[in-house]
């Protein structure tokens, strides 16, 4: 029997470089993921924040629907149902079928429950800003989106952050999920070698390494970025 270096090592003989593929695409659904999830939680809060009544309830509904959601619930519902009703569509119009690659379902799934999550992060960093600052820059004769830009979002930065950085963190383990529907993740890939090798221990053993790390480097990372934030001036 190889020896376990020689298994996950790099080479015809070695899952290395298929693992290094399954993180590869790990991290990137979680890049791609989390400006979708961001921009869209922002404006959800927006949205809570709105006098208009019907647009508050909207993204009040959609808060609870996709807070409540398991997230592999979601992720088959996107699937699944967004392929049956692009299908739908694209066969009403005469167009040939299309196919929702696991990888677009995983981004929206996943980008849908964060920012579901987000939302109320960024509502609650909102409610923490002082209302009399806001007041004192239309004063100044500051229009909202200025005071949007200027005022209340870098602010917002530091106040959402540690939020946002369990959000995050969540978000990269949730990427898991998505091998289910056939991307070839760290995980899937991990469970494709051991199936092989019949090594089970040892590749989940590397997979659970693996987003230690990814985990430990997000959290160098979120640090560095709270540091920043701190040195910029910004204040509660």
């Amino acid at each position: 029997m190889e020896s376990n270096w020689a298994l996950i090592g790099f080479g015809p003989n070695g899952w290395g470089d298929d693992i290094l593929a399954g993180v590869l695409v790990t991290v990137s659904l979680a890049l791609a993921t989390l400006p979708l999830g961001i921009a869209s939680g922002f404006l959800l809060a927006l949205g809570k924040m709105s006098e208009d009544k019907a647009l508050r309830l909207s993204a009040n509904i959609y808060t609870t629907i996709f807070r409540g959601l398991p997230e592999l619930l979601t992720l088959f519902l996107v699937y699944f149902g967004g392929q049956s009703a692009i299908n739908a569509l694209t066969g009403a119009v005469g167009l040939p079928e299309l196919t929702v690659s696991s990888f677009l379902a995983g981004m929206i799934a996943l980008g849908l429950v964060f920012s579901a999550f987000a939302s109320e992060v960024f509502l609650a960093a909102f409610r923490a800003i002082p209302h009399g600052q806001t007041e004192g820059a239309m004063a100044l004769g500051l229009s909202r989106w200025r005071i949007m830009l200027l005022v209340l979002i870098p602010q917002l930065i530091r106040i959402a952050l540690p939020g946002l950085a369990n959000l995050w963190m969540n978000l990269l383990k949730d990427t898991a999920l998505v091998s289910v529907v056939g991307l070839a993740d760290t995980l899937r890939q991990a469970g494709i070698a051991s199936r092989v090798t019949r090594e089970p221990f040892l590749f989940f053993g590397v997979a659970c390494a693996i987003f230690l790390v990814l985990t430990m480097l997000s959290s160098i990372v979120i640090g560095r970025i709270d540091t920043w934030t701190r040195r910029s001036g910004v204040s509660r």
